[in-house]
Formats: C-alpha cells, structure tokens, sequence
C-alpha cells in the first residue's frame, strides 16, 4: 500500500488542504503511477462545491493525470516501470455490456468508475489526480508519447478527448464549417483539433478579447455573441457547432447558426437545465447532441493525433497551495487556459 500525499476538501465552501490517502496494494493487472501533474478542470469545480449532487467529502478531485509507471501487477503486460502515461476521467467499466464491448466504456450501461467521487470494485471511494500517486488497472491507463511533454498532456485527458470525441463523431473534416463555442479550457483545445483536422473553424465568445488568440490557434474566424448582428451574418451557416460553456446561453439563437442537418453538440455541462423551442430543430432537421468524454481506444488515439500534429494545450502550471486561487480564477474566466498542477509541490 501506498500513502500518497494529496490536496483534499472537506465541504462545498471548504479550502483544499493538505491530507495523505492510501492507494491500494497492487492487484494481478493494476499499474502504479506517481503522478507528475494534474490538470484542473471545472468538472472539479462543479464536484466540489456539490453543484452536481451529493459528495462523500473528503474529496480530492483530478481527472487529468500525467506521470510515470513506477511499479505493475503481476499479470500487466501493456506498461512497465518508466513508461509515461496518462489517466482520464475514469479509472474502470463493467466491460461486458454491449456499449463497453464497442470501446465506449464512458457509456457504460452499469456506469463506468469515475477516477474520483465514484466507487470502485472494491467498495472503495475513488480519488483522483491532486496527488502523487495512484493505482489504476492497466486497461484505464494511456500511453503518453515522447513528444509530448507530461504537463501539457495532463489537460489532453478531459478537455483533449472531450473536444476530439465530438468532433470526430460527427465528422469535423476538409469542407465543413465548424463554430466553437467559447474559448476557454476546452474551447481552444476543440479550436486546435478542428483546424488539424481540415475543417473551417470559426469561435463564438462573448467578446473579441481572446480573438489574437483564437486566430493563432487555427480558427478562421472569430465573432462576440455580444453583437446580435452576428447571429444575423451567421444564419444558416455551420454544419457542427461545439458548445463548450458551462452556463446557460439562448439555444435557440445558436440553433439559427446551423444549416440544414446540422448539429449542435454539448460538451460543456452548466449545473442548471437548458430550454429550447422545438421549432428551432424542425424547421431545418437540425440536430441537438451531447458527446461525454471518448473510450479508451479512442481517448489513445486523440494522443497520437494531438502528438502528430503538435497539439497541446496552453497552461498555467501552478503549486498545490494555489488550487483554491486557481478555482476562483477559472470562475472569473481569468486563465489561458488551463491550470496544471506540479503535483511535487503536494
């Protein structure tokens, strides 16, 4: 058994503080991982402050996991001591339902393990990636080429697959205009993989602030929402649109943007119900879709794309006493565009 060395909080309005959990022995096919960094995603900021349901506090949140294998199982054949790898945001599935069987263990019909604030096989609450080590089987574990550096593949593990997932799905390719929905964490991530993968890439913010950026991130066009003339210019216009915010926005008025089939698609997950007018689908067969993270397969699979086409995120990496500034920073949309902590600074 391992102790590891974690940043915990105790309640929806209680500071991170420093606290020590304990990672399982090994089993036959688990892999320990000293973690090297993790990113911090609003998914922890949500569970946190218990937007999302209740929580079995003490919490240490992560989901975003980089670092390295420093002990296997005694059955694990895929990882040995050394190899970098990564963990996302599920830690196990049931792996015989039809959904796990096609390699979307996100979908799983019994429910996958979430990598903390679930339970794992063993009855054991899960914990997650503000920490220095963790034990995962191997089969949840990624492998994290050479070419990408451990901290800015941390964030590749949620906001990486979150953006690539969708926009795979529903075919982001050479020909097809693609609108994201807001620039922040997961918003230039899914700018980034959109371009890389040939289509036209136009953001959607509130504001120009973040235009030099959207545009040296590979968007070939950048407009404010706040302007209602754009809604007007960009009637009819897109075949994807990503909405990657996790507040309420006006729906309907995103729905105008898409041409005929078109989809939008919701990644990011505000923590109160959205409403629309039906109409707004009817009229032209558009299509309303949400996209949960990807499988393992697929999640492997967005690293080697990222790793081909030199796909990272942009980061702010911080220590381990900065998390709570971190929170209220991303709650202020005052970060570009993601927060990675050095977890050896715990």
């Amino acid at each position: 058994m391992v102790i590891a060395k974690a940043r915990a909080v105790d309640g929806p309005d209680k500071p991170f503080r420093s606290a020590e959990i304990k990672r399982r022995d090994l089993d036959s096919y688990d892999v320990l991982i000293e973690i090297k960094f993790a990113g911090i995603c609003h998914s922890d900021i949500h569970t946190a402050h218990g937007e999302w349901g209740p929580v079995n506090y003490p919490l240490v949140p992560g989901h975003e996991i980089a670092g390295i294998v420093t002990d296997v199982g005694a059955q694990v054949t895929k990882y040995k001591t050394g190899d970098r790898v990564g963990v996302g945001c599920m830690v196990d599935s049931c792996g015989e339902c039809a959904n796990c069987r096609k390699g979307e263990e996100q979908y799983c019909l019994k429910g996958n393990i979430q990598t903390y604030a679930g339970v794992d096989k063993y009855g054991e609450p899960t914990q997650g990636g503000y920490s220095t080590h963790i034990v995962v089987q191997e089969d949840f574990v990624l492998n994290i080429p050479d070419s990408i550096e451990l901290d800015v593949a941390a964030p590749l593990l949620c906001a990486g697959i979150t953006t690539y997932s969708p926009l795979n799905h529903w075919g982001a390719r050479p020909g097809k205009k693609v609108a994201v929905v807001g620039m922040g964490g997961l918003g230039h991530m899914a700018v980034k993989i959109a371009h890389a993968m040939g289509a036209e890439v136009t953001v959607l913010s509130q504001t120009l602030n973040k235009m030099k950026d959207g545009l040296q991130f590979g968007a070939d066009h950048y407009y404010a929402t706040n302007n209602l003339e754009t809604f007007k210019e960009l009637s009819g216009c897109f075949d994807l649109i990503i909405n990657t915010v996790s507040a309420r926005i006006d729906i309907d008025a995103y729905f105008s943007l898409l041409t005929l089939d078109g989809t939008l698609v919701n990644v990011g997950a505000p923590g109160e119900p959205l409403s629309l007018n039906v109409m707004s689908l009817i009229g032209h067969r558009r299509s309303f879709a949400g996209s949960m993270i990807g499988g393992i397969r697929e999640t492997q699979e967005m690293l080697d794309f990222c790793a081909k086409h030199n796909i990272v995120p942009k980061i702010e990496v911080i220590s381990a006493d900065q998390i709570d500034e971190a929170y209220e920073r991303v709650l202020a949309s005052d970060v570009k565009y993601r927060f990675v902590i050095d977890t050896s600074t715990m």
